[in-house]
């Protein structure tokens, strides 16, 4: 049986029409779709399947919908005995492996996430914040450049090498883009966001979204599990509540999860969920790493045959 570790991907991975092929390869899956529906006031179903685009991009949308379809192919996956032995998200993705690790219910992670990203989107007035993705600089030139703002700006996810991005007001962002071009960045690209998330502005929101957390059931973890903020497993379910707060405002350390990952003699990094772009992440840390990204009926049939292989 071959080792893999499970990630899955946050905001930013969400399309129209994503899931369709596995919806209609295995209409059980819609069950899913229809227990989504029922925790929401809303019907995810069709936002996801006929959009609007700019509905789904919002937040308190995206973060439902991008667990539910993680979920979906996590259970396509289960039911093909393809199971991971370590599981880590980015960002939101924390609460899919979450999920998959058994530390939380479904049921209790599709509303936790609405709510989650109804806290984010009103954190900050509209407009006042921002991010922006640095490629080809290095964490400490980053920090030491934004050390000189007189505005906030922190780091907020460290990607892979070369690829940082930054957050805080906007203002502060706009200050920061020259500054780091001159320092030597390859490009900084400002990024479609509502707000400064992973940044200091949203200590706040983090107070309130830990009264949210209060009312939710956590438990042990069946499976290693990954915090973005500590880039270690978690040990238990209150620790796991503890970080999730901390996470709205601390960065997120993708590559040192990945880097650790990487040490686990696995045999494959597998992306759970919509899109490749962790899977281009851990590239980046490692160009010899065995990756997949399953997100339709044809990544789920590739990766099957190569678990197979050999049996």
């Amino acid at each position: 049986m071959k080792k893999l570790a499970f990630v899955f991907p946050g905001q930013g991975s969400q399309k129209v029409g994503m899931g369709q092929s596995l919806l209609d390869s295995n209409p059980a899956n819609q069950a899913l779709f229809d227990q989504a529906d029922q925790l929401l006031d809303f019907s995810l179903t069709k936002m996801i399947q006929a959009g609007p685009e700019s509905e789904l991009t919002k937040t308190a949308h995206a973060q439902p919908a991008l667990l539910l379809m993680s979920t979906m192919v996590y259970r396509e996956l289960l039911n093909r005995e393809i199971k991971p032995s370590v599981v880590a998200g980015h960002s939101l993705g924390e609460y899919s492996a979450l999920v998959a690790s058994g530390v939380l219910d479904f049921e209790d992670a599709i509303p936790l996430v609405h709510e989650r990203g109804k806290l984010m989107e009103q954190a900050y007035p509209e407009g006042a914040g921002a991010m922006a993705a640095v490629l080809g600089l290095d964490q400490q030139t980053i920090e030491q450049q934004l050390a000189d703002l007189d505005e906030i700006v922190d780091l907020a996810n460290i990607n892979c090498p070369g690829q940082i991005v930054i957050s805080g007001t906007k203002a502060g962002i706009d200050q920061a883009i020259p500054l780091l071009k001159n320092a030597g960045a390859k490009r900084v690209i400002p990024l479609n966001v509502s707000g400064p998330f992973h940044s200091r502005l949203m200590r706040e929101v983090a107070e309130n979204f830990k009264a949210v957390l209060s009312r939710v059931s956590f438990s042990q973890p069946t499976i290693p599990v990954y915090s973005n903020v500590t880039a270690k497993q978690v040990e238990n379910a209150d620790q796991s509540k503890e970080l999730l707060v901390k996470q709205l405002y601390s960065p997120v350390r993708f590559e040192e999860i990945i880097e650790d990952l990487l040490e686990q003699n696995l045999d494959a990094i597998v992306e759970v969920g919509n899109g490749k772009v962790l899977a281009g992440l851990v590239k980046k840390v490692s160009r010899r790493a065995q990756v997949f990204s399953v997100y339709d009926q044809v990544s789920l049939d590739q990766l099957t045959e190569w678990y197979r292989e050999g049996e």
